[in-house]
């Protein structure tokens, strides 16, 4: 069952801030190189649920491999809060890191494991 609300999050220095909505009973764990590195619990939403609130030049972009996903983190502090990308149907999403969501209780998630590294 979808369950969506609507939560602020940024990134360690606040810099970057964005208010999304979100199902918080769909999470992952992807396996991928950089989100096992970075320790990303992630989730995923249409770009109309997403609202960058700072400027977007307090973010810088790293790409790799197919060089289709904007793995965005914040100039000064790092950290990466979320990325954007294009879902399989073409639409336009954002793959927020849920642990840069405000007020989130971590240990209530059950993120599914995902097999990026293979993809």
């Amino acid at each position: 069952m979808s369950t969506l609300e609507t939560v602020t999050g940024s990134c360690h220095c606040g810099n970057v801030r964005f208010t999304t909505t979100v199902d918080l009973t769909s999470t992952i764990s992807c396996n991928c190189s950089i989100c096992r590195k970075s320790g990303m619990i992630l989730t995923f939403v249409p770009a109309t649920a997403f609202s960058l609130e700072t400027d977007p030049d307090a973010l810088t972009d790293y790409q790799f491999n197919k060089r289709v996903i904007h793995h965005l983190f914040c100039r000064t502090c790092g950290v990466r809060a979320f990325g954007r990308g294009t879902a399989q149907d073409g639409s336009e999403m954002v793959a927020i890191n849920v642990r840069c969501l405000d007020g989130v209780d971590l240990d209530t998630l059950t993120p599914h494991s995902v097999d990026g590294a293979s993809a």
